[in-house]
């Protein structure tokens, strides 16, 4: 069993930075993913980013590609979120998630841990 701590939310204004981290402890295998989900307010969930185990695949969803940023501290086992140049459309409560295998990686359904997610508020 993975267990997945997010930290990092808070509340910011329009076109500040912010960055979140996830950790991740338990079980963890070289050939899992990570990924950040986000939901809004009266919406569903949705994907944000993934990076592959080795780093060297990352994905976006395109409503945040080129302003964030996912990377991984192998050391730490922990993933991060760097988000840039926030809007208001980026509030919503930020979960880490983690799967076997990057098929699929943009679909919540097939990931089995996820953390306790984090609020995420930018305000105008």
């Amino acid at each position: 069993q993975v267990q997945l701590t997010e930290s990092g939310g808070g509340l910011v204004q329009a076109a500040d930075s912010l960055r979140l981290s996830c950790a991740a402890s338990g079980r963890t295998f070289s050939y899992w993913i990570m990924a950040w989900f986000r939901q809004a307010l009266g919406k569903e969930r949705e994907f944000v980013a993934a990076i592959s185990w080795s780093g060297d695949n990352t994905y976006y969803a395109q409503s945040v590609k080129g302003r964030f940023t996912i990377s991984r501290d192998y050391a730490k086992n922990t993933v991060y979120l760097q988000m840039n140049s926030l809007k208001p459309e980026d509030t919503a409560v930020y979960y880490c998630a983690t799967k076997f295998g990057i098929g699929g990686y943009w679909s919540d359904s097939l990931y089995g841990s996820w953390g306790q997610g984090t609020q995420v508020t930018v305000s105008s």
